[in-house]
Order: structure tokens, then C-alpha cells, then sequence
């Protein structure tokens, strides 16, 4: 499939949705709540923000100042649109950058949250490169698949080892954190629902009706059956895995 229509449509696939990966303002609010001291002088950047709920989230939750950076233009100028709409553009802006090449003096934060994207570095590449932009003693929020139980039935094996092979399970992953140097101050798994509510089962919707516009395009229904074997990877493996929210501590 050639490149430009690979994009375009897996934007088709992936538009209007409330997310881009699991997720819950009730887990953002929780995981923000393990940072000490979030107030009006807190300077936070939100990496890899997608369409913005978390970090709407986070504004709702707390007077602190906050950049959003992804490399989707239109995700960032919505989440700018919205920003307006509700009053809170004097503290949220959002910006197009490149995760891997952040151009913000170090110490210019004292919070950076990653919900869901720091896969695209890898953990230790992602700790170990954005640690120069936080403060002292400044905090990380983070999400990152885990491993829930061992040994996971082949099939559900086999997707993550194709799909994601840095996969590990939750207590290698605290080890991996502190070999980068941070203290975890505490952890929690995302529940069920910030995987279906809010992510699959409008998903799913996307999927049906993308099928019913490209049902005589090969390469279109080709991408729609890999959304479609993850989502039912999930339905029937999901207790063998999930997403485990991370915050932390820089020594």
C-alpha cells in the first residue's frame, strides 16, 4: 500500500474518536492525585496528547499551567479550538513537536505526563530523554502495556510479541524505571472500562462503518482486520494483560 493512502487511511479509521488508546479522566484525576503539591505555579507537558481528553483532564483538575505537544496537526489545533471554547487558553497550549526532538530548556517543567505514547520511544529512551526538561525533584505520569498474569494463551502471545516485543510485565517494568533513575511514587492498572468505554467500543463503531465505505478495497479492509484482531485480542485475553499507570519521582 502506498504510503500517502496507508495514512490517510488509517486517520480515516482512527478520526472522531475520543482517544487514541486506553484511557479515563477518573485515572488521569487518580494518577495526578499521587503528585504532590499541583498548583498555579506547576508547569506541566503532556507528550504525545492526541486528541487532548487527558489533558483537558488535567486543566479540569488542577490550575496548573500546561503545553500539549503531538505531531498530529489536527489534533493540536482542536485541542487549541477547545482551550478557547472553554476559557482556559491563558494556561493550556497546545503545539505540533516530535517527541524524540523537544526543544524546551531544560528544567521547564516540574510534571510531564505521557499517557499511552511512550511506547513510540521505548521507556528507557523516553525517561532517560526527557529527564533533562524537568525540574529538581520533578514528577512523570505514565502508561505503559504490561503484562497482568503469566503465561498468556499463544494466540494473545503471538499479537504482542508481533506487535509491541518490548511488552514486559509490571514489576520488570518498575525495574527498568529505576534503572533511569526515578522513584516510582505509585502505580495502578487501568480498569476495564478506560479500554472499552473509552476507547474500543468507539472503535468498533469506526471499524464497521469504515468496512461498509471500503467493502470492495482490499488494502482498506486489510487495516480494518488488524484494528479488528485487536480489539478481539482484548475481548478474549484482556485479564492477561492491560495498562498500568506509573507515576514518578526523578532522583
Amino acid at each position: 500500500m502506498p504510503k500517502d493512502r496507508a495514512i490517510s487511511l488509517f486517520w480515516e479509521l482512527h478520526s472522531g474518536l475520543p482517544r487514541q488508546g486506553p484511557g479515563s479522566a477518573a485515572s488521569t484525576r487518580r494518577a495526578l492525585g499521587l503528585v504532590p503539591d499541583v498548583g498555579p505555579g506547576t508547569r506541566v507537558l503532556d507528550i504525545g496528547c492526541g486528541p487532548g481528553a487527558q489533558t483537558l483532564a488535567l486543566a479540569e483538575s488542577s490550575l496548573s499551567r500546561i503545553v500539549a505537544v503531538d505531531n498530529h496537526g489536527p489534533f493540536i489545533d482542536a485541542l487549541n479550538r477547545k482551550a478557547q471554547e472553554l476559557g482556559i487558553a491563558d494556561r493550556l497550549k497546545a503545539r505540533v513537536a516530535d517527541m524524540r526532538r523537544l526543544d524546551f530548556a531544560d528544567g521547564s517543567f516540574d510534571l510531564i505526563w505521557c499517557e499511552g505514547a511512550i511506547y513510540i520511544m521505548g521507556v528507557e529512551a523516553g525517561l532517560r530523554g526527557w529527564r533533562r526538561l524537568l525540574r529538581p525533584n520533578g514528577h512523570v505520569a505514565l502508561t505503559e502495556v504490561c503484562w497482568q498474569k503469566p503465561d498468556p494463551p499463544a494466540p494473545c502471545a503471538a499479537f504482542w510479541n508481533r506487535e509491541y516485543p518490548a511488552i514486559r510485565d509490571t514489576s520488570a517494568l518498575g525495574e527498568a524505571i529505576e534503572a533511569c533513575g526515578y522513584e516510582t511514587v505509585g502505580h495502578f492498572p487501568l480498569p476495564a472500562s478506560a479500554w472499552w468505554d473509552d476507547y474500543y467500543r468507539p472503535l468498533q463503531d469506526n471499524v464497521t462503518a469504515f468496512r461498509q465505505r471500503h467493502h470492495d478495497e482490499p488494502d482498506a479492509l486489510e487495516l480494518a482486520d488488524q484494528c479488528q484482531e485487536e480489539i478481539d485480542i482484548w475481548h478474549s485475553y484482556s485479564e492477561f494483560y492491560g495498562y498500568e499507570f506509573f507515576v514518578l519521582r526523578a532522583g
